[in-house]
């Protein structure tokens, strides 16, 4: 049996090999362990300006078989890097799958062509929509979602004016 000088030393001991051993679960609750996943996929819709107003209205519709690509470029140079194709569905929405992580790179959904012959002249600042395509911001589903990217036609539809009335300022007083 230990002398009694010989007990408080047994306990430190004791107490340290036990605080020692609860550092490594402590350092992995910290940390996600969840399996990083491949890829990446880059969701939105392509609309049709139908009142030439240069966002979207109750009159807009959404353009099946438009065609869409994911572009990234290097942060330094400006160099293409990579891209990514595909078109959009019966409800004008596209889901682009885009391999690994892409951190150092500016990536964007870009327009690339309307089926539509009548909706077919891209809104001027809605060709293209900024997507973040990695896994260290803070987002835990590997879908992106990117703004909704536009075309237009050569002339408005008829029941436009009485929609635009709708976002007319209706009182001036400042």
């Amino acid at each position: 049996m230990a002398s009694p000088p010989a007990l408080p030393l047994l306990l430190l001991l004791g107490t340290a090999l036990c605080a020692l051993a609860s550092f490594p679960s402590a350092a992995s609750a910290s940390r996600d362990l969840r399996p990083r996943r491949a890829g990446f996929v880059v969701r939105g819709r392509v609309w049709c300006d139908t009142c030439l107003a240069g966002f979207e209205t109750p009159a807009s519709t959404y353009i099946a078989g438009a065609k869409v690509k994911v572009e990234c470029r290097s942060k330094s140079t400006g160099a293409k890097t990579c891209s990514f194709e595909g078109q959009t569905d019966h409800t004008g929405t596209y889901n682009i799958p885009v391999n690994d992580e892409h951190e150092h790179e500016l990536c964007e959904s870009v327009l690339v062509s309307s089926p539509d012959a009548k909706c077919g002249k891209i809104v001027a600042g809605r060709e293209r929509a900024p997507v973040f395509l990695t896994n260290n911001n803070g987002v835990t589903s590997n879908v992106r979602l990117a703004n909704a990217l536009g075309f237009q036609k050569d002339a408005p539809l008829a029941a436009c004016a009485q929609i635009l009335k709708m976002y007319e300022e209706v009182d001036d007083r400042v």
